[in-house]
């Protein structure tokens, strides 16, 4: 339940631009020039900040702006800092998946290809925020955003959606590209319902990058081997299989914590 509240405070905090809601106007002030550590779209009307990858992906064919600079610095910062905390605690599409996953309904059992699939999102990350955008150009210089054109659901629920009903020229404006993304964010939510978060297991990007930090990050949950008698409770219930608390899978969502039985783990500042 703590986790749960730090999740929505996080999600109030980021789109709390009410008016937006309202009215289908974004937030132009200046916090927007400012990234938040999680998934959240930029063109979301409550948004009051940037998404890390919308700014990568509308930056890469011009690395020379020191906008790209900090983007990057943030990324890498956040990121040695929390590792994948946020994933587990900061982001807002993150939390609607949970909340998904809890319809009792069957669920998927593990099967050894997820473990491949994880692979996927750094390739996403490679070819659809790297790649394209840096090859590919729009009007004005601005890098072609292949992955939030293409592919990001939380760019569909939390601002394609909204906008769509709020502002007539949207609504008259969706074509294939809008039905293809309506469609990639109902797969993702059916399959939210039947596994833990399937969008940050196989395709978010920013869950990719996050992700290599895990082994260095401040923020994370140490095992006391003096007390593991290794009966692997911590793995068992682990939403995301992975193997140990620093895997690139870990979101730290601190299960693993609460049903260890010997308490041999426990939150901790990483002292290098």
């Amino acid at each position: 339940m703590a986790r749960k509240i730090v999740q929505l405070t996080a999600m109030i905090l980021q789109n709390g631009y009410l008016k937006g809601f309202l009215t289908g106007s974004l937030y132009r002030g200046k916090l927007k020039q400012f990234c938040v550590p999680g998934l959240n779209c930029y063109s979301c009307p409550g948004a009051l900040g940037a998404c890390p990858i919308g700014s990568l992906q509308a930056l890469a064919a011009n690395a020379k702006l020191n906008i790209s600079l900090y983007v990057y610095g943030f990324i890498v910062l956040v990121g040695v800092i929390a590792g994948r905390f946020v994933c587990g605690f900061l982001c807002p599409f993150g939390l609607i998946q949970e909340l998904l996953y809890k319809i009792p309904l069957k669920k998927i059992r593990e099967r050894k290809v997820f473990k491949l699939l994880n692979k996927l999102k750094y390739i996403v990350f490679a070819v659809l925020v790297v790649g394209i955008p840096t090859y590919l150009t729009i009007s004005g210089g601005i890098s072609f955003p292949a992955f939030c054109k293409w592919i990001c659901p939380a760019g569909t629920l939390e601002a394609g959606i909204p906008l769509f009903l709020l502002d007539d020229r949207i609504r008259g404006a969706v074509g294939l590209l809008g039905i293809w993304k309506i469609a990639v964010l109902l797969l993702i939510l059916v399959l939210s319902v039947k596994m833990f978060r399937p969008f940050c297991r196989f395709l978010c990007p920013l869950g990719a990058l996050y992700s290599l930090f895990n082994r260095i990050s401040v923020v994370h949950i140490r095992t006391d081997g003096t007390k593991c008698n290794d009966c692997r409770q911590c793995k068992s219930h682990c939403p995301m299989n992975a193997n140990s608390t620093d895997s690139t899978e870990c979101i730290r969502c601190g299960d693993c914590v609460k049903k260890c039985p010997g308490k041999a783990m426990s939150w901790k500042i990483r002292k290098w």
